[in-house]
């Protein structure tokens, strides 16, 4: 049985329905989605636990500790809920770009 893992992440352009893939090793099954804003966070969470009965979820850097705290509360506590942060020189490269492509449009 593989350990399966749920990374999921923020773009405004975003459709989960289509901005998504899965890696599987035979020992980790890892499922990527992006997806546009929280609700749709949740509800990509609360369908893939459903339908595979994933471990973990890995959030962008995106969410804040509000929206983990959603999702782990969404799914009742039954999986992981981790985020990826950068440490402060890397934050300062990826921000002009995520601040370009996100918010001057």
């Amino acid at each position: 049985m593989a350990f399966k893992a749920l990374f999921l992440a923020h773009a405004p352009d975003a459709d989960y329905e289509k901005h998504n893939n899965v890696i599987d090793t035979g020992k980790y099954k890892l499922f990527t989605v992006v997806v546009k804003n929280q609700n749709e966070a949740i509800k990509v969470s609360k369908s893939i636990y459903k339908k595979e009965k994933i471990d973990a979820i890995m959030l962008c850097p995106g969410f804040t500790h509000n929206d983990v705290s959603e999702i782990f509360q969404a799914l009742e506590g039954k999986v992981s809920v981790n985020v990826a942060r950068g440490d402060g020189p890397s934050n300062k490269i990826s921000q002009p770009v995520i601040q370009r492509e996100y918010f001057n449009k």
